[in-house]
């Protein structure tokens, strides 16, 4: 479609593309973690925002974009423990999806962490088409010229609309969808030989003529991949592409996800720094006003349900067709984090579909597997030792030397370092912390410390592997100038919390006044740089010819993140269990668990006066005086995200 202005005269059309994306299975309101209902997630509540959009405007479409299945308790139990054998056909979040009438959805990443037979079992209790252009099926003959989709690359849907005088019109919408071609390197046990995925650009590329042929007026794309304004992260099969997609003839709006970040944001301040430059500066391309990525509205809308993602689009006639004459892209949200209240309630009808699939999970939520007597929190994970990552990786450890044992014994002798990060850090939003209290432990807690479907896997490497390894993850921190006395924010707001990874079972420091190694994309920053330092093991200096097992998940050893090295590292333990299994497993054998907090990894200590802080949650500020702590101030201070402010002694 032309993007032009028409004359005035002509008959017009205001069409709003309505947007959910990354609802992580968060079909209630409810906080399984902590046994709560919470205003800040939930689709129940994100329906009453649909509600609230449809009733502005008369011509609404309503789209999901992917991550929808999977991320929540009620996702694990439905899928995994029920397997939609009691809660089926129809799985209980289709239920509330059906009803809420969507028009189209597309799959993102997390749609295939249960398997290609299970996924189609869910999908086929959706009442609206999905889409998926990129995935193919593999016929397992080295062909990759001539290969079918494996699902239906794309839908035109004719939508009756009324024009500004009361006449209808028959609209021939376009709904393309993309995922990520790293769903074969994180899901390979499930789709190794059965399917390949292509770039999502190329794709795109090849199908919109197509669909222009075919008679689509509007094309909208529907793109489970996020933003990065780096160009070399654009490039072929890379995962973040919608600046790329946006540069693509022939698209008129995009729908996208899979970071959790939101477009557009209110203001520059609370707009992810994905988005700017290195000096905080909006890329020149991006209209935030308007919601435009050179010059295509685009809109993402966060995670959880915690907003409505809406492009509102100002259609004219002319004698060639509809052209878009006017585009606004914008978001609405459940929850208001500065003022701390919420903005709408939950849709009764929702949650009563909802409550017999949530009851369910909290009562296997809370089923008890162990005891602690310290609390578990996550608050300062980013910046000290934190007892929510050394449990993971002490659960880790210990299965991996047993499963050597048995398995490979050749490798019994071979040290075993383990890596974990701690996923509830922050990333999506300033309630997005764990916060066990000591006492008994159930199921809830270890889904809380491990909240994705992983499985363990191990490989081989030497120090220059796992040097490598932790210079990528010292990518967390911004540089810190040992000279200035302005106040200086440690974490990279660029860099994803689920990629800073903490090894247990050596230790080491961390020096942020150096730049980093590496980008928050894995490409090199500065060849020649390096963080860490003195890497050690059992109190030595590693030489470079030791060998070591370390202990991850099929997600960072086949390729997530895209960390150094995992290419070429040999794989020794490729196990199907997965790590929250073992993690509950390890809590039920040892019964009380050990709260001691080992000193493991530290900063190299600044000399001067510097004013280092970082973000948390303002509950954080209850342990600033508990150790490791000690080092942390609470400022006091809140920023327009919810954000608490602390500051670190770095001395």
């Amino acid at each position: 479609m032309n993007n032009q202005v028409s004359r005035a005269d002509n008959p017009s059309i205001t069409l709003r593309i309505l947007s959910t994306t990354d609802i992580h299975a968060n079909g209630m309101d409810y906080d399984y973690y902590r046994d709560q209902y919470t205003p800040q997630i939930g689709l129940v509540r994100t329906m009453s925002l649909v509600q609230q959009a449809r009733k502005e405007e008369a011509n609404t479409m309503l789209l999901d974009n992917g991550d929808l299945m999977q991320g929540s308790l009620l996702g694990s139990y439905v899928a995994q423990l029920d397997q939609l054998t009691h809660f089926g056909p129809v799985h209980p979040l289709f239920r509330v999806m059906n009803e809420m009438g969507y028009d189209a959805a597309t799959f993102g990443n997390h749609e295939f962490n249960y398997g290609l037979e299970l996924l189609d079992r869910i999908v086929m209790g959706a009442m609206f088409p999905y889409v998926n252009a990129n995935i193919y099926k593999d016929e397992g003959n080295g062909d990759h010229e001539g290969l079918q989709n494996m699902y239906t690359p794309y839908v035109i849907l004719t939508k009756r609309c009324q024009d500004n005088v009361g006449n209808w019109h028959d609209l021939k919408i376009g709904l393309i969808g993309f995922v990520p071609p790293q769903i074969m390197n994180w899901d390979q046990a499930h789709l190794q030989g059965r399917i390949i995925v292509r770039d999502m650009v190329e794709t795109a590329r090849h199908f919109i003529p197509k669909m222009k042929e075919a008679g689509a007026e509007l094309i909208i794309a529907m793109a489970h991949t996020g933003f990065d304004g780096g160009e070399s992260a654009n490039g072929r099969g890379a995962e973040n592409v919608v600046l790329s997609l946006s540069k693509e003839q022939g698209i008129d709006a995009i729908t996208f996800s899979h970071t959790h970040h939101i477009f557009p944001a209110d203001n520059l301040n609370n707009l992810d720094a994905s988005f700017k430059d290195r000096e905080g500066n909006l890329l020149p391309y991006i209209d935030l006003n308007r919601g435009t990525i050179h010059g295509i509205p685009s809109v993402q809308a966060g995670y959880g349900g915690a907003q409505l993602g809406i492009i509102d689009l100002q259609l004219k006639l002319q004698e060639g067709g509809w052209i878009i004459a006017d585009a606004h892209a914008s978001i609405r949200h459940i929850y208001d984090n500065k003022n701390a209240e919420p903005l709408v309630e939950a849709d009764r009808g929702a949650v009563a579909i909802l409550k017999e699939a949530h009851e369910a999970t909290i009562t296997y939520a809370n089923q008890s597997i162990g005891e602690i007597d310290a609390p578990i929190y996550s608050y300062f994970a980013l910046v000290q030792n934190d007892l929510s990552v050394q449990l993971v990786n002490r659960a880790q450890q210990e299965y991996a030397q047993r499963w050597i044992s048995t398995n490979m014994p050749q490798y019994v002798n071979f040290p075993i370092i383990s890596v974990a990060s701690p996923f509830k850090a922050g990333r999506n939003g300033p309630s997005d912390y764990s916060d066990i209290p000591a006492g008994k432990l159930a199921i809830k807690s270890a889904t809380e410390l491990y909240p994705y479907d992983n499985t363990i896997k191990a490989v081989k490497m030497n120090k220059a592997g796992i040097q490598e390894w932790l210079e990528m993850s010292a990518g967390a921190y911004n540089q810190i100038d040992p000279q200035s006395l302005e106040e200086q924010s440690l974490l990279n707001a660029t860099y994803s919390i689920f990629n800073f990874d903490i090894m247990g079972g050596v230790t080491y420091q961390v020096d942020v006044t150096k730049p980093a190694k590496y980008t928050p994309n894995g490409s090199i920053n500065k060849s020649d740089a390096g963080r860490i330092y003195n890497l050690r093991y059992q109190g030595e200096m590693i030489s470079s010819e030791q060998e070591f097992i370390v202990v991850s998940s099929n997600y960072r050893i086949f390729g997530g993140g895209n960390f150094p090295g995992m290419q070429d590292a040999e794989l020794i333990m490729d196990s199907t269990e997965e790590n929250r299994d073992i993690l509950m497993n390890y809590i039920a054998a040892q019964g009380q668990l050990d709260a001691q907090i080992e000193a493991n990894w530290s900063f190299v200590p600044i000399k001067g006066q510097v004013n280092v802080t970082f973000t948390s949650s303002p509950q954080a500020a209850k342990y600033i005086s508990t150790p490791p702590s000690v080092k942390i101030q609470y400022t006091g201070r809140i920023n327009s995200q919810g954000y608490g402010i602390f500051k670190i002694d770095m001395s």
